[in-house]
């Protein structure tokens, strides 16, 4: 699944839009590499989003769509978001 359906999909973001604009900006990172909203991302990919000041990083659990849509986790937050 491409990184800016996926950043979607998972609802880590709203829009796919603002996905492709940020991945397209340089601020999404998967293995230490900068990446583009078409990276095909994978299970056991560690993304991490940069959000202006404020950084999350998480582990892809899965791609399967219909995961999501029946609440399943796609994945898992390693650090940023709950971290104070």
């Amino acid at each position: 699944m491409r990184l800016d359906k996926f950043l979607k999909v998972s609802r880590l973001l709203k829009r796919r839009t603002v996905a492709k604009d940020i991945a397209a900006g340089g601020r999404v990172t998967i293995g230490g590499r900068t990446v583009k909203p078409a990276y095909e991302v994978k299970p056991g990919d560690v993304a991490t989003v940069r959000f202006g000041a404020e950084y999350v990083t998480f582990r892809v659990l899965s791609t399967d769509e219909r995961a999501a849509r029946q609440g399943i986790p796609l994945y898992e937050i390693l650090s940023g978001e709950d971290d104070a």
